[in-house]
C-alpha cells in the first residue's frame, strides 16, 4: 500500500476468478509500477535548483488527471464504464476523497523529502494502522493475535522513524527536511488507512468503477484548487515544464492509473489474502530505484524497522486470511435453520 495501494485503488467487488498465479503477477505488476509512479513523482519533485521544482499541488493534479486515461480505457474495455457515475452515496465519496487526496499530498511531500526506499516504507505502515482504526472506527473485533502483531509493527516504525526523529539526529540534521518528511510520510500512511476505512463502507453499496473515479476526480479538482497557491507563496505558484519534464509529469498520472487497474485485477483473479503479501515486493522496486536513479541506499534502521513492519503486516493478512477460513467452516458446520 503503500503510497498508493492503500488509498486509492480499490480491490473489485466481482468474486475472484481463483487464478492465483494469474493475481500475484498482477500484485507484483502493480507494486512495479506505482514504484515507477514514485520515482517520477520524487524526479519532477527534486529538481535543482529548487525554485524549478515542481509544487506537490501540481504533481497531485498530474497524478490524478493523466491516470484518467488509463482508469477510462480500462472501464470501457471491461463493460464498466456505464457504472463509474452511478452512486448514492455523494458525502462518502465527498470523506473519502478528501481524506485520500490529504494523504497523497503528504504522501508525496516525503517521497520528495526522504530517500525513496525510506518514504516507500514508511508507507506501509498503513496497513497497521487500518487495523486499529476498524477495531475503534467500525467495531470489528481485534484479538490478541493481531493486537500483538500491529503492537510489533508499530515498534517497527519507531525504528524506521529514529534516524529521522531522534534527538541526536534531529541535531545533525543541517535543516529539518528529513524530520518533517518522516512526519509527512507517517501523516500519509494514517491517511491513508482512513481512506481504507471509507473504502470499505463504500463498497456495500458503490461500485468499483464508482469509488475509483470519484476519487480520481476529486484529486485532479483538489489538485488544481492548489494553482491559486502562487499568489501566497512562490513555492506553490505552479511551474512551465519543458518536454522532458512534462513527459515525467504525463508518468506520474499514467503510472498510476495502471497500478490501479492492475491491483483491482489482482483482487478479480485471486483472494486477497493471496496476493496481498506481494504489496511489498514494493519494497524491492523502491530500492532499485533509489540506488540507480539518485544513488540512495537506505538507513541500516530503515531497513531493520521495515522488515518487521512488513513482517507484521504479513502475519496479520495470514491471520485474516485463517479467520476467513474458520468462519466459512463453522458456517457450513452449523444445522440449517427451520423455516
Amino acid at each position: 500500500m503503500p503510497l498508493e495501494t492503500s488509498s486509492s485503488a480499490v480491490p473489485s467487488a466481482e468474486p475472484p476468478q481463483h487464478r492465483p498465479l494469474l493475481g500475484i503477477l498482477f500484485k507484483v505488476a502493480s507494486a512495479f509500477t506505482f514504484s515507477c509512479m514514485g520515482a517520477a513523482v520524487k524526479v519532477v519533485g527534486s529538481i535543482t535548483p529548487a525554485d524549478q521544482a515542481f509544487p506537490v499541488g501540481q504533481i497531485v493534479f498530474c497524478r490524478s488527471f493523466f491516470a484518467l486515461i488509463p482508469v477510462f480505457t480500462w472501464m470501457a474495455l471491461i463493460g464498466k464504464l456505464n457504472t463509474a457515475f452511478q452512486t448514492n452515496n455523494h458525502k462518502g465519496h465527498l470523506k473519502r476523497g478528501l481524506i485520500g487526496s490529504l494523504g497523497m499530498f503528504f504522501g508525496f511531500t516525503a517521497l520528495i523529502m526522504l530517500p525513496l526506499t525510506d518514504a516507500t516504507a514508511i508507507s506501509f505502515t498503513a496497513p497497521l494502522i487500518s487495523v486499529v482504526l476498524a477495531a475503534f472506527v467500525l467495531g470489528e473485533v481485534v484479538r490478541l493475535y493481531r493486537w500483538t502483531a500491529v503492537l510489533v509493527g508499530f515498534c517497527g516504525v519507531i525504528v524506521m522513524l529514529w534516524p529521522y526523529i531522534s534527538a541526536d539526529a534531529i541535531s545533525r540534521q543541517p535543516d529539518t527536511t528529513l524530520a518533517l518528511g518522516a512526519l509527512f510520510g507517517f501523516l500519509g500512511a494514517t491517511c491513508a488507512a482512513f481512506a481504507m476505512i471509507e473504502v470499505r463502507r463504500l463498497t456495500a453499496t458503490e461500485s468499483t468503477s464508482a469509488i475509483v473515479i470519484f476519487f480520481s476526480l476529486m484529486t485532479t479538482t483538489f489538485g488544481m484548487l492548489t494553482v491559486v497557491g502562487g499568489g501566497i507563496d512562490p513555492e506553490w505558484a505552479w511551474r512551465t515544464p519543458d518536454a522532458k519534464q512534462a513527459l515525467f509529469l504525463i508518468l506520474v498520472g499514467v503510472m498510476g492509473g495502471f497500478g490501479q487497474i492492475f491491483l483491482t485485477e489482482s483482487y478479480r483473479r485471486a483472494p486477497a489474502s493471496t496476493v496481498a503479501p506481494f504489496d511489498y515486493t514494493g519494497m524491492i522496486f523502491a530500492m532499485a530505484w533509489g540506488y540507480f536513479l539518485f544513488g540512495e541506499f537506505p538507513h541500516e534502521l530503515v531497513l531493520i524497522g521495515a522488515c518487521i513492519v512488513c513482517g507484521a503486516g504479513i502475519y496479520v493478512i495470514l491471520r485474516e486470511r485463517q479467520l476467513g477460513i474458520d468462519r466459512k467452516r463453522q458456517a457450513e458446520a452449523s444445522p440449517p435453520r427451520s423455516i
